[in-house]
Order: C-alpha cells, then sequence, then structure tokens
C-alpha cells in the first residue's frame, strides 16, 4: 500500500504520513459517529427548570432565539421540535404569501429523507434536482429546467456542511420571483463568500439533533432576516394560533396578557383560541433549550476542534486518490465540519458495503451518504420518478459513506481511521 506516493501527495508527505500513522492498525479502537455536550451550565439551568415547574416553552426557549440568532448573525429565530419541522414550516410560511397547496418546492436529489418529507408535510410537491458529485450539492445548471408555473421555493441543502451554490440560485430565484430557503441543517460554521450559511436566503432551516454542533437532543431553529416571517413560524409551531408575540407572558409566568381578550373587530374573541392559518404542534421546550444555551456557551470551542478534524483529514485523505475521495474546500468557502464523506471511484474492486463492513469491524462507526430520494427511497415511489433519472445522486447512495470527526476525537482517533482505511486498500492492492 506505501510502496509509492500517490498522486497529489508529495513523495515527503507521503513518506511522513507513514510514519507518523504506522503501517498498520496495532490496538483496536471505538470510535462513535458523533456525541453530545451537555455542560455544568446546562445541568444547572435544567436543575432551575424542574424546581420551578415551569418546563413548557418560556423564557429560557426565547433566550436561546436570541442567542442563536446572533450566532448566525440573523435577525430572528424561531424553535421548533426538530429540523425536519424547521423546513416543513419554512416553507408553511408562503401559505401566507401567495403559495397554495400542491404548489412545487425544487429540492436536491441527494440528502436525508427529512428535506422531502418536509417539502410533503407542509403540502407541497417536490421537485428533484440531480446532484454534483464532487460536491454533493444541487447541479445549479439543471434548476431552471425544473421551474414551472406552479414553482414557489428553491431549498438547496448545504450536505456536509458543504456550501451550495448561493449566488447562481438566488440569481435564479431572483429571476422566477421565487423564494429560497436553505437546508442548513448540517451547515453550522459554513461560510459562502463571507457571509454565514443561514443568512443567505429568505430563511434556514437549522436541525438541532444529538449529533450537531448545537444540539438540544431533538429540535430545529429558522432563521430569518424578515420579522413577519418569525411572526407567521411562532403561529405555525403553535397550531397556527393568532398571538404569536415574541414572548409570550402567559407561558414565561401566567402574568395577565393585555392582548388575549382584544382579538377581532368588535375586540372581544380570545386570541388563544384563534386560529389563523394550518398549523403544527412543534414547539420546543425549557429543558431542551437549556441543553442548547450550554452548547452556544461552547460552541467555538466545538466548533475549532472539529473544523481542525476536519482540514486534517481533507488533507491526509488525498492520499486514497482515485479509489477513494472526499469533498474539497474552495477559496470561498468554509466547510461547516459536520461529518467526514467518503465516495468511492469508479472501477473499484471493492463495494461501499466491503468499506463499511470493514471499518465498523474495526471500531469505525459509519453512517451511509443517504440516497437518492425520489428513486432509492420507496416512500417516495408514488412520485412516479424512475430508477436512473438521478444518476449522480444514485451513484453516492450506492457508494457513499460518512464518519465522524466530532470534538471527542484528536488526530490519534484520526490516524487510526486513516490506518484502517489504509489497510483495507491494502488487501486489495491498492
Amino acid at each position: 500500500m506505501r510502496s509509492k506516493p500517490r498522486e497529489g501527495l508529495s513523495k515527503q508527505n507521503f513518506e511522513m504520513a507513514g510514519e507518523e500513522r504506522g503501517k498498520r492498525v496495532m490496538q483496536k479502537m471505538r470510535i462513535p459517529f458523533g456525541t453530545i455536550a451537555i455542560t455544568e451550565y446546562s445541568k444547572k439551568l435544567i436543575g432551575e427548570i424542574l424546581d420551578s415547574e415551569r418546563v413548557s416553552s418560556g423564557k429560557y426557549v426565547r433566550k436561546f432565539e436570541e442567542k442563536f440568532a446572533k450566532l448566525i448573525d440573523a435577525q430572528e429565530a424561531v424553535s421548533v421540535s426538530s429540523g425536519t419541522d424547521a423546513d416543513a414550516l419554512a416553507l408553511a410560511v408562503l401559505y401566507d404569501y401567495g403559495a397554495k397547496r400542491g404548489d412545487e418546492i425544487i429540492v436536491p436529489a441527494l440528502s436525508f429523507v427529512a428535506t422531502g418529507n418536509a417539502v410533503l408535510q407542509a403540502g407541497f410537491k417536490p421537485i428533484f434536482v440531480d446532484v454534483e458529485r464532487h460536491t454533493l450539492n444541487i447541479d445549479v445548471s439543471r434548476i431552471e429546467k425544473a421551474i414551472t408555473k406552479q414553482t414557489r421555493a428553491i431549498m438547496p441543502v448545504h450536505l456536509m456542511g458543504k456550501p451550495a451554490e448561493m449566488d447562481t440560485i438566488n440569481d435564479i430565484a431572483k429571476k422566477h420571483k421565487l423564494f429560497v430557503i436553505e437546508d442548513a441543517a448540517e451547515a453550522y460554521g459554513a461560510v459562502y463568500r463571507g457571509k454565514n450559511i443561514g443568512t443567505l436566503g429568505d430563511m434556514a432551516a437549522f436541525s438541532l439533533y444529538v449529533a450537531h454542533m448545537i444540539t438540544t437532543v431533538e429540535g430545529g431553529m429558522v432563521v430569518t432576516d424578515k420579522a413577519d416571517f418569525a411572526e407567521v413560524l411562532r403561529s405555525l409551531r403553535a397550531h397556527g394560533r393568532a398571538c404569536k408575540c415574541e414572548s409570550c407572558i402567559l407561558n414565561i409566568n401566567s402574568g395577565y396578557c393585555d392582548k388575549r381578550f382584544k382579538y377581532g373587530k368588535d375586540k372581544d374573541k380570545d386570541i388563544r383560541f384563534v386560529f389563523e392559518r394550518i398549523g403544527f404542534s412543534s414547539k420546543m421546550n425549557e429543558l431542551e433549550a437549556a441543553i442548547g444555551l450550554g452548547n452556544i456557551e461552547i460552541y467555538y470551542k466545538i466548533l475549532e476542534k472539529r473544523r481542525n478534524n476536519l482540514l486534517y483529514m481533507l488533507d491526509k485523505f488525498k492520499e486514497f486518490e482515485p479509489y477513494l475521495y472526499t469533498i474539497k474546500e474552495e477559496a470561498h468557502e468554509k466547510i461547516g465540519p459536520h461529518a467526514f464523506p467518503i465516495v468511492l471511484g469508479e472501477k473499484n474492486k471493492f463495494s461501499r458495503d466491503d468499506l463499511v463492513s470493514y471499518l465498523e469491524e474495526n471500531g469505525v462507526d459509519t453512517r451511509n451518504l443517504f440516497l437518492s430520494m425520489p428513486t432509492q427511497c420507496p416512500g417516495f415511489e408514488y412520485l412516479g420518478y424512475k430508477l436512473g433519472q438521478f444518476p449522480n445522486a444514485e451513484y453516492i447512495g450506492n457508494n457513499g459513506l460518512h464518519i465522524g470527526i466530532h470534538q471527542d476525537m484528536g488526530e490519534k482517533e484520526l490516524d487510526y481511521i486513516l490506518n484502517v482505511v489504509s489497510d483495507f486498500c491494502a488487501k486489495y492492492k491498492l
């Protein structure tokens, strides 16, 4: 395996890689895909919340939203129950701005299935567009061909934290008078041409699931610079209620609300039982917000550690080209360090499942690199797409995986992974 350096890796660096990591895995390690940080500050807040017996959405949720918005550099942040709900509610906002049930939303064919599910849950029809193999993101050259009179929005996904080509997407959206909603579930810390991912469209949806850089265990967040969008989001997450203040005095301390019985033409209706739109039940609770607040306190430490891990792997993994490849960071961007994707090159002597099995046998936890939603996920069969329509998404669905680069890992764990991959390749005399 190490008899000669691969193309793109100098002889000196190649030899150093061998010296640093050794030629074989010496002692088996167990490297989980993800981790979670529950800080002492979070534990303190959780204790206070439990003692107060006020655990539904209240002042800590609002505090978390304010800090999250500041972190992303957005004007507004509205918390919800999951990243999928964040996508779905952001889309549902569009009904207040002219969209109709059954209208179309353009999404990449390759993503975690939540992206497609959210479009359907919001009452729209997903229109899938193939991706680029080298970026994993929507192929912007194919978007305009997918636009019809029923198209209402483009929802790019920044897969694995790799920014989508937002300049072109926004230009297309402006030309066709479409909304842009970023699926930024995996894109914490991602930057595109000097701007944070999450600030480049009309709205952006983040996941707060346990494996992400900011987590509430379960949860999601929608950010926007448009106050009217945020107002609708607050209504949508509470069944479509007419009451949608940034902070609800009834939720925070059961205080008197002078707006409560002043709704409607005669100013006599109870605003809490007026439902202006079809809504969801998708509120965050105080205990979840407490975990999120603790994560925000240490966010930049987590980001720095994960960025270092990502950059280390991007550099060292060049050794395995062209048999295995990954995404590349371009000069105009910073990839958000969510995880490390691996895609098999063509004409390999082994399959993705062969590699996954070897990694798992040697203690390296893996995840597949998702699927072509319209053609590789049976739940979407009724939409009528046929296998072969999205060749790049399907290729990655068959040949892609990803592994962790989280903050509990360092060079020792990364070198172990690299050695395991090296030993696997050696089996095939690559």
